[in-house]
């Protein structure tokens, strides 16, 4: 009777703690390396009156160097005020357990595109950049959930409280921005 029940402990064990199974955007082997990306992951909207605005992540690993993809994208049939990135650009994270991880601009001088949507009449902005990690020590970021994101802009700092589950009106499914890394670095490791 005890090793059946010391069989299911330990069966009930591997099943709770095992890694959700990876989503790759991008998958490719090839005579020149291997380029991975995890599917992206909204962690924040906004959404006021008809302005939206959605940020989501990713992770990128070139032949084993990681990266992190950032896009924003914002919606409204106001003005929006473009946002830029310069070599002085990052983005923070600051994780549950008080440690701080930036990642720097991998480009100069981007600014997001403007595209108007004729049809529904908005005002749609998009940008996406990556990002480069400054540490070599990952095993915080793959253990603490992210409590908040900062991103330094070119000419404007804006700060995101992530939440442990999102519902998105505007996206289809259920995210989980605050185990971002938790759920996506082993994947391109």
């Amino acid at each position: 009777m005890r090793i059946p029940i010391i069989v299911l402990f330990f069966l009930f064990q591997s099943l709770l703690f095992a890694q959700k199974p990876c989503e790759y955007s991008v998958n490719v082997t090839d005579s020149i390396g291997t380029l991975k990306e995890t599917k992206s992951c909204l962690v924040y909207e906004k959404v006021f009156g008809n302005s939206t605005q959605l940020v989501f992540l990713s992770l990128l690993s070139d032949n084993g160097t990681p990266f992190l993809n950032l896009q924003i994208i914002q919606k409204s049939p106001d003005f929006i005020t473009p946002k830029c990135l310069d070599k002085n650009s990052k983005v923070y994270v600051q994780l549950s357990n008080g440690k701080m991880y930036t990642f720097m601009s991998a480009v100069d001088n981007q600014c997001d595109q403007l595209i108007y949507n004729s049809t529904e009449k908005l005002n749609n902005r998009f940008l996406s950049a990556n990002f480069l990690f400054l540490k070599d020590n990952f095993d915080d970021l793959k253990k603490f959930p992210i409590s908040m994101m900062r991103l330094k802009l070119a000419s404007d700092t804006q700060d995101y409280v992530l939440q442990k589950e999102l519902h998105p009106e505007k996206v289809e499914g259920i995210f989980e921005p605050e185990n971002f890394f938790i759920n996506s670095f082993p994947c391109i490791e």
